[in-house]
């Protein structure tokens, strides 16, 4: 960082022009800056930007950007003094937690939200020529509420498999769909992990047993289940690799070449790559989750099931039982689809910045829809739980060695639903799903 800010105080030393220090930004590019006045400028820049709209980022948010800009700037490319790192570094310790607003930016750097983050830990800081452009020209925001969001996915992939694991066997499905054959034949990476994650889940399950399957194929939601599942994490693996680039990399402009010593203009604003990977999580989690809430209507109705309706302990009786919760599972799924819409092509408007600055990716918008998404499909997910140990427990089958594991502490806030017992309460299920304990109840293979 040293070295790269001498390169930077010496180009402006010869009169190189260098955009953000020597010369305004954007359409303003074409306005210099006298030497005398560089400093002044790199922090009421700042103030210039402050146009963030609607809700405040929460507190994890807002320590993820400070991590995130702090590991920017130690890369060493952004020219910028150790002091603004230090600064970050005692903010992250000292639990500063600046008043963030998440929404105004389109992704072509988090100019708003950073600009945010500066009036909050830099505005009694004086700053140097540069360093303004530099805090703000990157997306600390978008690639930290993106990788807090993909954790949450993370969590709710591992979940999702112990969920439809136990509609198998609430069902008595048919297991030769969870075949080794079937990666073999089909070498999808996500796919083998699936199938061997599934057969540990049920590993011991009645439904291994001669006689006990139902049907010889079972309807799509529960007989595709490993490649849904093997889809999403197919998909979640090359978001996770992006994000792996993208929290190490420099995201800024300009950059300083050391071994040329000089200071270039550059793009790497541009965060397409993880925009679109976001994009893409989004699409497959929403046929994920859209086939978790069928499963559940499928479980409650006896028809497929041949148990009662609404799984009650006993048919013929007015009690709804658990019909009404396959509702809202439904609903929250719709829900879901509607936040699956890609938002990476968008383009707000080629007019702005007089057509200069005619791109845009909406990452932070895309960030938000993946933890929104994720947070619909945790209460998706615990439905199709609570469903399923009431399903499997009406069966009477011998479960698994992970399901039993699963019902075990399910029922720890969800009881056994009797006859004239009311819908249980779910959202103790849903902290337990959020905080990733179904994500443990038995070890994810090859992981």
């Amino acid at each position: 960082m040293t070295r790269s800010r001498e390169i930077v105080r010496a180009a402006l030393e010869r009169g190189d022009p260098v955009y953000g220090s020597n010369t305004a930004v954007g359409v303003l590019k074409r306005v210099g800056i006298a030497a005398t006045e560089t400093d002044d400028y790199a922090a009421s820049m700042n103030r210039h930007h402050i146009v963030g709209q609607g809700p405040l980022a929460p507190g994890d948010l807002v320590r993820a950007t400070k991590l995130r800009l702090a590991n920017h700037f130690a890369e060493g490319s952004p020219g910028v003094r150790p002091e603004l790192v230090d600064r970050l570094v005692a903010a992250l310790n000292d639990g500063e937690t600046p008043r963030i607003r998440t929404i105004g930016s389109i992704g072509q750097a988090d100019l708003a939200p950073l600009a945010d983050l500066a009036d909050g830990l830099f505005r009694g800081m004086p700053l140097e020529a540069g360093e303004g452009t530099a805090i703000l020209d990157n997306n600390a925001f978008s690639t930290g509420w993106a990788t807090l969001a993909v954790a949450d996915v993370a969590t709710l992939l591992d979940t999702m498999d112990v969920a439809g694991a136990l509609s198998l066997e609430g069902l008595a499905a048919n297991p030769t769909m969870l075949h080794a054959a079937i990666g073999e034949v089909r070498p999808y990476p996500g796919l083998r992990r699936t199938l061997a994650r599934f057969r540990e889940l049920l590993e011991g399950s009645a439904i291994w047993d001669p006689g006990v399957p139902l049907n010889l194929q079972d309807p799509l939601t529960f007989r595709n289940l490993p490649q849904i599942q093997g889809a999403c994490r197919d998909v979640f693996a090359h978001v996770d690799a992006q994000l792996a680039i993208e929290l190490n990399a420099s995201q800024g402009n300009p950059i300083v070449v050391p071994a040329e010593e000089r200071v270039i203009s550059v793009a790497n604003f541009e965060i397409l790559p993880l925009a679109v990977a976001l994009d893409y999580l989004r699409l497959v989690l929403a046929t994920a989750l859209t086939s978790s809430a069928e499963r559940t209507v499928k479980a409650v109705g006896s028809p497929w099931s041949g148990l009662p309706t609404g799984l009650t302990p006993l048919g013929g009786t007015t009690a709804a039982g658990l019909t009404y919760l396959s509702l809202a599972a439904q609903s929250l799924a719709v829900e879901a689809r509607l936040l699956a819409q890609p938002v990476s092509f968008e383009v707000v408007s080629t007019a702005h910045a007089e057509g200069i600055e005619d791109r845009t990716t909406m990452a932070p918008l895309a960030a938000r829809r993946v933890s929104e998404m994720a947070a619909l499909g945790g209460r998706i997910v615990a439905i199709e739980l609570a469903v399923g140990a009431q399903a499997t427990d009406l069966r009477g089958l011998r479960r698994g060695r992970g399901t039993e594991s699963a019902v075990t502490l399910i029922r720890t806030v969800v009881p056994y639903l009797d006859v004239d017992d009311s819908v249980p309460e779910i959202e103790p299920l849903v902290a337990l799903v959020h905080d990733g304990e179904f994500a443990n109840v038995a070890p994810v293979a090859s992981r």
